[in-house]
Parts: structure tokens; C-alpha cells; sequence
């Protein structure tokens, strides 16, 4: 990331490609508005707009606090910039920040699920911008100032709270300001020192660090302890523009008097070092000199004004917190700033107070404290996170975030009186919380949590990968290997996959990162065939035609890789048809015991929801039999993503509505199937709306024993299967989706298709090492 145009390593210039193209493709930007209510006929239409939208409208003008009610601005927020100080850019101008204020509306939604406009403004008068923002209140619940430049910012916000009766947030003055004071809190109980007796060093004075400084005041911090150092030095009463009244009035609260002039002289003795400035400002020297177990916040970006290596390598006793994700105690605003609004637009509030900041920093502060999930425990697989100096904060994918920081933020609303819709049941609301953690799209967290478990033990899960001269392939493996998902292996040629890694400036170290079985050249081909032949010797086949069997498809190498102990799981199918790939799977590794066979399953990612579909590619037309056993092995795979089941038999038929043989087939199927699993939600055979809508079901039949949408729909025929789940991945779920899922097969294989994408072929991955995880569980 640089704006003088200097040559850019070969890492970058991958990065920002892979950056390019992901903003370009396969859709322009990041975000976009879509209606939330149908617009399918007259009377929708009609409802929407004129002439029953004149009826809202006429309750509003009555009672201004119903817009919450009929119209989405109670979660709307407005992330605005005039693009002055853009993260690491400066000033860039508004036009440029567009795709920083996107990505941040990103976040809000799948954190929170927050809407978002960005709003990029032209216009640097801060009296002008106030103007410009307080006359947006009819439209938005809640306003994020982001990358405007001190002090301006400073004005800027305080003069749009008073003005406007919705929360105002400017997340680089607060955001890091929660978090640091979170990390500051914790710090300080572990080194066992008073607040209010601990001496601040600060090298900075811009919004962050005036706003940091200010939340720790709140905390405890004295303020006649803080010594701030700004480009000139040590903000003193003897300086000029001091003694001439020119210091801003966020400079002038941290004037000191005071014979200090340097960063070195404010660090001596110092309990706790604060850093909103620059790379490499503190010295080793400058650490050196600080008190007893030293506190250092060392929060510039992307390098910090210390690292932490080298300010232990001095004062071992030091405790230190970076915004680095690859060092212990990062400060990262993604934990506070969704949540914060989270809580304060579902309670109403009319601004964010001091008491709702210190709420948030006091929740972060003790969820670091609380004991671990095993969810997060194994998301964060091989890391220390038991409270203590590489564990003051939590870690930004931890779900209990917004568990706890929203209801507390809207508790301290009400307690500060700027809750205008107070909640009454604060244990009901965070319930109801629990809808994002599924809503984001992080369903697959549990998976990827087990595949990386794997890793930090020492014991990676070895996938191998048929298709491995695949560039889709080798993006996976490179994401794969940085995730810690799996130890790699890629069947191709090495001289081929040599010269696409380096045509993809992918980092990927042949024989040292990832192994290699050469189709046409490997020592292990006799063993191999070998293995074949004793698998096929009474299917007619000779051991020439094992031979050629073997070098001729990679899927076989694959299956027989994992038969001889040389690979746990395998992922085929990007290339050829499925059946194929099937056949060599059924030939080489056969069914698990118990299971009568093969069937496929695929998720979809769906706005509001996860939808499973069975089969979609293995049983042309099972019988209702078949179609239980379907249905029981994918009641368990969703079992394994952490959601419970819920199973719809789904037909033309409406419970009985028909005698068709398939309507006839599909009823059997689900009495075979509650008869067998009466644990498992489940009802059939319906409609598809009515699987998907209890009011529509139970129109149908009140007392149906499965409750809300189901999440697995198991369909009469593969076709029907198919085209459903094709017809969605387009029309609703942006295709991204998890399979095909490979349900009864002896050991971890799963096939994809060649329309598979890389994040396609990561998240299968995750599920592979996953299966292979449990697979070792089983044989003990």
C-alpha cells in the first residue's frame, strides 16, 4: 500500500490484484440495497408505495417515534467521510475512501447486522459538514464518522451530538479508545497497580490518542499523570503556541507543567506507554528506563511505535498490546464499533454517552477474563487464551462480542436517560442476539474451528488433492496452509505446478509446504497399482489394466493414498463428471459400515438463513427407503456445522393433498424416517413454501412437530434436488455455497464440481480435515 508509486514486491502486487479484482467482480463494490418486502403483484405494490404507503406516513407525522416502526432507519446507520485521514492514506479525498467506507459497511452487516449508506462528502469546512450531516437525521438511526482528520474531528462530532437526537460515533477517536482502555484495564489488574497512580507516556496527540486518553480518564487515569508528546515534543505550559493561547482545546486538557521535553524524559518512570503515532518512536533505551512491569499500547499501524520482541528483549516484565492480527493483544475497532451501535439503535438511544463507551470497555474487558468456549478455543486452536499478558483483550471472531457488549450498551442508555425505547427484558434481548452469530454467514466456523484443532496439535489432517495443477486448487492450498487447515498434498506434475505457483505469486514451497505425487513419476507407483489390483482383480481387471488405471486418473491416486496411510482426506471432482469421480471412490473406498449408499448434500448461504438439499448428484430416483437413510445421514452432517436439524420431506403434495406415486413415496419416506430418528424435527410431505413458513404450514396442519423454517430439504429425485439448489445459488444466494457433501463413504472424500470456486474449494477443505478429525476420533 503505497501512494508514491515505489515497486511493489511480488507479494504485493498479488495482493493488490487480488484486491482489485475482488472489488470489481463479480459485482461492482461491496454492498447494495435490496427490498426486505415481496413486490410480486398489484396489491404488493399498491402497499409499498401508493396509495397504502400514505398510512405510515400519516402515523409518522403524528408521532415522529413510530419511523422505527414502519421503516428501517431504526437500523440504519450512515458510515460518513470527507476522506481527510483515510487509514494509512491521508488525505485521499472522499471519492477515493468510497471502498474504505464499503468495507466498514461490511462489517456492520456481518457483525451486527447493521444496514449501511456510505456517505462520501466534498466538502472540508467543518461548519459546512455539520450543516450537510445534521440535516441527514430524518433518514438515519446512527451516524459513524470515519477518516476525518484532528482536530476537526474532534468539533465535528461534539457539534453534531447536540444537534442531532441519534447516536454520532467517530470510531477513530472511540473505537480504539474502548479497546485500548479494555487492554489498559486488564493490564493493570495483572501487574496488580492502582489506575489512578499509574504515569501515562503518550506519543501522539491526534483524534485516537486524545480520545484514548479521555476513556481512561474516565476509567481512573489521573490526568495530571498524562504526559503527551505531539511532532513538537512534550505538550508543556512553556511551549509557544501554549503561552500564546494557540494550543486546540483537546491539546490544552494534557498541558502540563512540567520539565520534560522529549519522548524519553515522559517515559522514565512511566507505568504505561500509549502510542497513536508512528512506527519505531519508542526505543528500546526509551523502554528501558519505564517502571516496575511496564504497560506499552503501541497502536500505530500497520508498524507500531515498538515491537513487542524488542521491547522484551529489553524489559522481559513488559506487557504489550499492537493492532497487529500477528502478535498477541491486538486492538482491533471490529470489536467494539459494531456491537456499540448494535445496542444503541435497538434501545432508541439518542446519542453515545461516556457511561455507554466505559460499558463496552468494561464487557471486552471482562470477556477476556471469562472462562473460554470451546468454540473459541478451538477457532483459536495452539494460542494462549487463558486472561494474562498475551490474552488482555478477546479475540475479534469471538460471537460472545455482541452477547454481551449490546444489552450492556443499551442497559447504560437507559441509565443515562437517552434510551427512547428502553429494554425491559435484557436476558429475552440477548437471546435474540443469537441470530447474527448464524446470519453472517460464519456457520462454518465449528468446521474450520476442528480442522485448525488438528493443526495446533501437531496432528494437521494430510487432504490431498486430485485435481492438484488447478490454479482454483493451489489459491485454495495457499489459504489453507495460512489458516493452518491442513498439511497439503497435490497430485500433479512438479515441473506444471512449479510454473503456476509462480505464475499466481502464490508462496507455496514444493516439498517443504505441501507434498507432491507425480502422476507420471513417483517411486510409490508400484505399491499403488498394486493396491488397485488387489481392490479389482475380480472386476476383470488385469494387472496392465490396473496400471493404466492408476496413471490415468489422479482420483484413484487420491483414493489409494488415503487406503495406504499416505493422505487422511481427499478433495476430486473439479475436473470430469461426478459419476466418474463416484465410481473410483465406490471401487477404491467404498461405504462406511451400517450405510446401504452414496448420497450428496449442498448448503447455501442464504441472507437470512442456511438451507441444506439432498441428494443433489448421486440417486436418480430412490425409493422411500433410500430417501430415509438420505435423510438420516444429512441430519447428521448439519448436526456437525452446529445447527439442530430440521428436516421437510418436500413434494408437490401438501400432507396428503395427493395419491401420485412420488407424493406416496415422500409421506413413507418421512414416517420411515420419525419412526427411526423421533429426536430429529421433521414433517412431510409438504410444499416448498410451506417448509420454509410455519404460518403457511400450519394453515395446512396446525400441529406439525417441526417448528419455524426447516434448514434440510429432502427432495423426491435428484433432478428436483439439483435444479433447486442451482436455481438458489444463483438467484439468492450469491453463490456461495458448502458441497457437494459426500455423505457415506468409508473415509473423508468429497467430490466437488467444476464450477467450484476457491472459497468453495477452502470451505471443503475445512469440511475434510474436519471429517478426517473425526475419523481418528472413531478408531481411537
Amino acid at each position: 500500500m503505497d501512494k508514491n508509486n515505489a515497486p511493489l514486491s511480488a507479494a504485493e502486487a498479488a495482493l493488490r490484484d487480488a484486491a482489485l479484482d475482488y472489488h470489481r467482480a463479480p459485482t461492482r463494490g461491496k454492498i447494495s440495497v435490496t427490498p426486505t418486502k415481496a413486490l410480486s403483484n398489484q396489491r404488493d405494490l399498491s402497499l409499498a408505495y401508493s396509495p397504502g404507503v400514505a398510512y405510515p406516513c400519516l402515523d409518522i407525522e403524528r408521532d415522529p417515534s413510530l419511523a422505527a416502526e414502519y421503516t428501517s432507519r431504526g437500523n440504519l446507520v450512515g458510515v460518513i467521510t470527507n476522506g481527510t485521514a483515510v487509514l494509512g492514506l491521508g488525505d485521499i479525498g472522499p471519492l477515493a475512501a468510497k471502498p474504505v467506507m464499503e468495507g466498514k459497511g461490511c462489517l456492520f452487516k456481518k457483525f451486527a447486522g447493521i444496514d449501511v449508506f456510505d456517505i462520501e462528502l466534498a466538502e472540508r469546512d467543518p461548519d459546512k459538514l455539520i450543516a450537510i450531516i445534521s440535516a441527514m437525521e430524518p433518514t438515519l438511526g446512527g451516524v459513524n464518522l470515519e477518516d476525518i482528520k484532528a482536530p476537526e474531528c474532534f468539533y465535528i462530532e461534539r457539534e453534531l451530538s447536540k444537534r442531532m437526537n441519534i447516536p454520532v460515533f467517530h470510531d477513530d477517536q472511540h473505537g480504539t479508545a474502548i479497546i485500548s482502555s479494555a487492554a489498559l484495564l486488564n493490564g493493570l489488574e495483572l501487574v496488580g497497580k492502582d489506575i489512578a497512580k499509574v504515569k501515562v507516556a503518550v506519543s501522539g496527540a491526534g483524534a485516537a490518542a486524545i480520545a484514548c486518553l479521555d476513556v481512561m480518564v474516565g476509567l481512573g487515569v489521573r490526568r495530571e499523570h498524562v504526559f503527551v508528546c505531539d511532532s513538537r515534543g512534550v505538550i508543556h505550559s512553556e511551549r509557544e503556541d501554549a503561552k500564546a493561547g494557540k494550543l486546540d482545546e483537546s491539546k490544552q486538557r494534557y498541558c502540563q507543567v512540567t520539565a520534560a521535553r522529549t519522548l524519553a524524559d515522559v517515559c522514565v518512570g512511566a507505568d504505561v506507554f500509549l502510542g497513536c503515532s508512528a512506527a519505531g518512536v519508542l526505543s528500546a533505551e526509551m523502554v528501558k528506563t519505564m517502571g516496575t512491569q511496564p504497560i506499552i499500547l503501541a497502536l500505530a499501524n500497520p508498524e507500531p511505535e515498538i515491537r513487542p520482541e524488542l521491547a522484551k528483549a529489553v524489559r522481559p516484565d513488559c506487557i504489550v498490546a499492537t493492532g497487529r492480527s500477528d502478535y498477541p493483544n491486538q486492538v482491533n475497532n471490529v470489536l467494539c464499533f459494531p456491537y456499540i451501535f448494535r445496542g444503541a439503535l435497538d434501545c432508541g438511544a439518542t446519542k453515545i454517552t461516556e457511561g455507554m463507551k466505559l460499558a463496552c470497555v468494561r464487557e471486552i474487558a471482562a470477556l477476556a477474563k471469562a472462562e473460554t468456549s470451546d468454540e473459541v478455543a478451538a477457532a483459536y486452536a495452539g494460542q494462549e487464551l487463558a486472561f494474562g499478558p498475551d490474552y488482555l483483550i478477546p479475540k475479534p471472531f469471538d460471537a460472545r462480542l455482541i452477547l454481551r457488549i449490546a444489552p450492556a450498551v443499551a442497559a447504560a442508555a437507559a441509565a443515562d436517560g437517552v434510551a427512547t425505547r428502553p429494554i425491559a427484558d435484557l436476558d429475552a434481548y440477548r437471546q435474540s442476539l443469537e441470530r447474527f452469530v448464524y446470519q453472517t454467514g460464519m456457520f462454518m466456523r465449528p468446521v474450520f474451528a476442528a480442522a485448525k484443532a488438528m493443526s495446533a496439535t501437531g496432528s494437521a489432517a494430510r487432504v490431498i488433492y486430485a485435481e492438484g495443477e488447478d490454479e482454483r486448487v493451489l489459491r485454495a492450498v495457499q489459504v489453507a496452509l495460512d489458516e493452518g487447515l491442513c498439511r497439503p498434498t497435490l497430485i500433479g506434475r512438479p515441473a506444471v505446478l512449479a510454473s503456476r505457483i509462480q505464475r499466481a505469486c502464490l508462496r507455496l514451497k514444493l516439498g517443504e509446504d505441501v507434498a507432491v505425487i507425480d502422476p507420471e513419476d513417483d517411486p510409490r507407483f508400484r505399491q499403488y497399482w498394486e493396491a488397485y489390483y488387489a481392490r479389482m482383480k475380480r472386476n476383470g481387471f488385469t494387472p496392465e489394466m490396473a496400471k493404466s488405471a492408476v496413471r490415468r486418473s489422479n482420483t484413484a491416486i487420491g483414493a489409494l493414498a488415503i487406503e495406504l496411510g499416505d493422505a487422511d482426506a481427499m478433495i476430486c471432482g473439479l475436473v470430469g463428471r461426478f459419476d466418474r469421480h463416484l465410481e473410483q471412490v465406490s471401487d477404491l473406498i467404498g461405504l462406511r459400515a451400517g450405510v446401504r449408499q452414496f448420497a450428496a448434500m449442498n448448503a447455501l448461504m442464504l441472507e437470512k438463513m442456511t438451507l441444506f438439499i439432498a441428494d443433489t448428484f448421486v440417486n436418480d430416483d430412490p425409493d422411500a427407503e433410500t430417501l430415509a437413510d438420505i435423510a438420516a445421514m444429512a441430519a447428521e452432517e448439519v448436526s456437525r456445522f452446529g445447527l439442530p436439524p430440521k428436516l421437510a420431506f418436500v413434494s408437490h403434495s401438501m400432507f396428503g393433498s395427493s395419491t401420485r406415486p412420488s407424493a406416496v413415496k415422500m409421506r413413507r419416506a418421512h414416517e420411515l424416517f420419525s419412526a427411526r430418528h423421533p429426536q430429529v424435527e421433521c414433517d412431510g410431505e409438504m410444499h416448498g413454501d410451506a417448509a420454509l413458513s410455519e404460518s403457511v404450514r400450519q394453515a395446512f396442519l396446525p400441529d406439525s412437530k417441526l417448528k419455524g423454517a426447516a434448514n434440510l430439504l429432502v427432495l423426491p429425485t435428484l433432478d428436483a434436488a439439483n435444479i433447486l439448489f442451482n436455481v438458489l445459488k444463483i438467484s439468492a444466494g450469491q453463490g456461495v455455497t458448502v458441497g457437494p457433501i459426500l455423505l457415506g463413504a468409508a473415509r473423508p472424500v468429497h467430490i466437488l464440481t467444476p464450477s467450484a470456486t476457491v472459497r468453495r474449494i477452502i470451505n471443503m477443505t475445512a469440511l475434510a480435515a474436519s471429517d478426517a478429525r473425526e475419523a481418528r476420533v472413531a478408531r481411537g
